[in-house]
């Protein structure tokens, strides 16, 4: 089982990594704009700044920064 280990710093930045469940399809590039609407809504209801973001076929890896004074990286 994973262990994931959380930042509790208020404005921390998170580099992440997210995977599809079935590596070698290419859901995250077909629909790119689902999910940059996903994301819009996403951070508008919970605000956080994209400081790097590069969305592969079938992965995406990230860096988000939290506003300052918000340490809960889990609700973004």
């Amino acid at each position: 089982m994973s262990v994931y280990v959380r930042p509790r710093i208020p404005g921390a930045s998170i580099f992440f990594t997210v995977n599809l469940q079935t590596r070698g399809r290419d859901l995250l590039t077909r629909e790119v704009e689902t999910l940059r609407k996903a994301v819009a809504q996403t951070r508008a209801e919970r605000p956080f700044r994209i400081d790097a973001w590069v969305a592969m076929p079938d992965h995406m890896h990230a860096v988000w920064t939290l506003p300052e004074g918000d340490a809960d990286y889990a609700a973004q």
